[in-house]
């Protein structure tokens, strides 16, 4: 008798987690546990990976742009999403710090980066590939009151058009300034690969939510999706086991977690300004995900 054909799950999501290494992680232990189940990741910015779902080339999507995610819900593409994790974004330049924005907020910081970019003395490096980086960064700069097409049209603002490594190195060789996840951040600087410095550090404006969401096979272009396979993998993700995983990832290496786990945060309360600032961002209505976006979840949401 043939032995039965494994079931394939593609998972579009980010370059964030893709470069970090986790995903390598998490591959390993799902397929422990589900050996029938061969899970492959796209590394895509956010708006991409979230494309390539809608035409149901992934199964499901793994990114942080709350927005576009509730759109992805309400257009009828995405069910039951759930938040998984966390962490923040800063903005690294030289260690010199030319323009001077240590321990400056955001947006104070963006706005005397773009009157030194007037001045022809200092470079910024946009992602510029629609990725939830991408959307973060025009989210501040419009925060100071400024116009992201106007930037665009000027020499000092570069975009670099690729994944967070590539945008950091080209940061790092023109000693630019630049918004990158924390976690790209530390795992570039640990291999070396830049010698920029974190000069902005993590607050509520540049939190940084990560989260699940399985394709809709009620769609009619996405019915051939691997929704059980989809939902075996949000069950994981929220698993106490992967939790730990996220907790641990990195601490080793960098003294750090790359990233925080989200559901113990949500069981325990123990930090309830971090509560407040994740759900202000991330839920929608008080919700992760609303009732009418939600199929077959199961425990999902017990």
């Amino acid at each position: 008798m043939a032995k039965p054909q494994n079931q394939r799950l593609i998972v579009s999501t980010t370059t964030s987690l893709y470069e970090t290494g986790l995903l390598d992680v998490l591959e390993t232990e799902f397929e422990k546990k589900h050996s029938s189940i061969d899970v492959a990741f796209l590394s895509q910015g956010t708006g991409l990976a979230i494309q390539t779902a809608m035409r149901g080339d992934a199964d499901m999507i793994l990114v942080h742009d709350p927005a576009r995610e509730l759109k992805f819900l309400q257009d009828g593409y995405g069910v039951n999403r759930k938040v998984i994790a966390y962490n923040f974004f800063v903005i690294v330049g030289p260690k010199e710090d030319p323009v001077g924005i240590n321990g400056l907020s955001p947006v104070q910081a963006l706005t005397k980066i773009k009157g030194a970019g007037k001045n022809g003395s200092v470079e910024w490096v946009s992602r510029g590939d629609d990725s939830g980086t991408h959307t973060k960064e025009k989210r501040l700069w419009t925060a100071g009151g400024f116009s992201v097409s106007d930037l665009r049209e000027k020499s000092w603002y570069l975009e670099a058009g690729q994944g967070m490594t590539a945008t950091l190195k080209l940061t790092d060789e023109k000693l630019a300034y630049t918004l990158c996840d924390l976690g790209s951040y530390l795992n570039n600087y640990k291999k070396g690969n830049i010698q920029l410095e974190v000069l902005v550090e993590e607050g509520e404006d540049t939190l940084n939510v990560y989260s699940a969401i399985a394709n809709n096979p009620k769609h009619f272009d996405l019915s051939g999706t691997s929704f059980n396979a989809s939902i075996r993998f949000l069950d994981f993700l929220i698993s106490e086991e992967t939790q730990e995983i996220l907790a641990d990832f990195g601490n080793e290496e960098f003294d750090s977690p790359l990233f925080n786990p989200y559901i113990p945060l949500l069981a325990s309360g123990s930090n309830p300004e971090m509560l407040q600032w994740i759900q202000e961002l991330a839920y929608f209505d008080g919700t992760e995900c609303p009732q009418e976006c939600r199929y077959q979840e199961g425990d999902l949401y017990r």
